[in-house]
Order: structure tokens, then sequence, then C-alpha cells
């Protein structure tokens, strides 16, 4: 790894002096050409010093806002500059997304170590994604979450024999849509009997005894998702 210049935005002395002695012991090719407890600290520095790599805690001043605007704000002024983050948010998913979005080329976890060689020469390197085991884990859970869901619904797809209408049509009614208004949808080339029709045919197919009871859309729409049919969190309704 080439020698590069960083500067390192910490409120918290402690992990400032830690973060300082890694680069020192670990990472000798890293020159500290500053460092920041704040935003206008960092601004300052940076109008006397560009470094090649920000090392960019979130939570400054106790507002993990200020660090994803931070953020934002590097990127834009400087697009050519690595951003690695460091926070301690390691409950707070939303957060690490907030700082991909803004311009981050990774983000590291304050779990263990503050921050590691391997971490540094990734981004270094060009990686656009630089993230310890803890952020790591979490990516492939929701992973593998992602590909079971997935997995299920292809499966009740075909167990169920549903084709792209019933999918529409069950969709669209968790939307809270009427035969009515489904009717009137793009391409949904179905009259308020036919649907009708259609919500008794999915009825007899999703419940095993549909007779002991009367299948009204609600219950309908709930057997679908649970049945992995409809997707709760991917409920879009179609162009009108």
């Amino acid at each position: 790894m080439k020698p590069f210049k960083v500067i390192i935005v910490e409120d918290v002395m402690l992990e400032l002096k830690g973060t300082m002695e890694i680069l020192r012991t670990e990472i000798p090719e890293a020159e500290v050409i500053g460092t920041a407890m704040n935003e206008e600290e960092l601004w300052r520095q940076l109008r006397g010093h560009v470094p090649d790599l920000l090392l960019l805690d979130l939570g400054l001043g106790g507002s993990t806002t200020v660090g994803i605007d931070i953020c934002r704000q590097v990127r834009q002024t400087y697009p050519a500059m690595r951003i690695l983050i460091f926070t301690g948010e390691i409950l707070n998913e939303r957060l690490w997304a907030d700082a991909l979005k803004a311009g981050a080329n990774g983000v590291i976890l304050k779990t263990g170590e503050l921050i590691t060689r391997g971490d540094v020469c990734q981004a270094m390197e060009g990686r656009s994604y630089v993230f310890n085991q803890p952020v790591l884990r979490v990516i492939v859970e929701r992973f593998m979450q992602s590909v079971e869901a997935e997995w299920k619904h292809k499966d009740a797809l075909l167990r169920y024999e549903i084709d792209e209408y019933d999918e529409r049509f069950l969709r669209h009614l968790a939307l809270g849509y009427t035969k009515e208004m489904i009717t009137n949808l793009r391409g949904m080339p179905f009259g308020v009997k036919s649907l009708e029709k259609r919500q008794n045919d999915l009825a007899s197919r999703l419940f095993a005894s549909p007779s002991q009871g009367n299948i009204n859309a609600t219950r309908l729409v709930v057997r679908a998702l649970q049945l992995h049919i409809i997707d709760l969190e991917h409920l879009e309704p179609d162009e009108e």
C-alpha cells in the first residue's frame, strides 16, 4: 500500500487516540495530517490540506445526522476522497444505509477493534463497500432471509397455481382496492363478476376447507400473505 494522508473526525478523545495508535503501529503508510472533533474543525482542516482518506465518526456531539450530512457534503466537494465511516451505532442499520447513500466507501462498527489494516487497505485500493465482520454478518443474514422469502414465494405460486392475474388481484385487494377499482387497472381484462368468481376459486385453492366459513376478501388476503403468495414489504399498485 502506498503512503497516503488521513484526517480523522472523532469527538471522543479516547477513541481518537486509539485510532491514531492503530494507524501508527499497524498502518505506517498512513500520515495523519489532521484531526477534528466537530464539523467546523473538519472544514477548517480541509481548507488547508485535502487527505486521501477521511475516517469519519457519525456520532458527533450526540447527533448521527451531522455525520451523515458531513459525509454527503465531503463526497460532493471531494469526489475522489475515500470515506470510511466508523460508528458505535451497532443496531442502527438504517444509519449504515444512510451513510452509504451519502457516499461513504464503507462502514466499520466499533465492536472490539476500531479499525484494521485490512479495512483501510480495501478502501485505499478502491473498494466501494468496505465492512467489518459485524456489518457483514447482518448483510449475510438479510441476504439469506431475502433468498428464503423469494424461494417461498416462487414455491407458493407453483403449489397453488397462481397466475399473473391472481397475484395482481390479491395484491390490489391487500392495498385496499375494491373489485370495481381493480377492473380499471391497465391490462386487467375482467369485470366485477369475473373477479368474484376468481375470488371464490382462490378461496378453494388457498383454504383446506373453504366451506367451513365465508372467505371474504380480508381473509383471502391474510391467507395469501401467510402462504407468501404476496409480500407485505413489496405491495405496490400497478398503473391504472
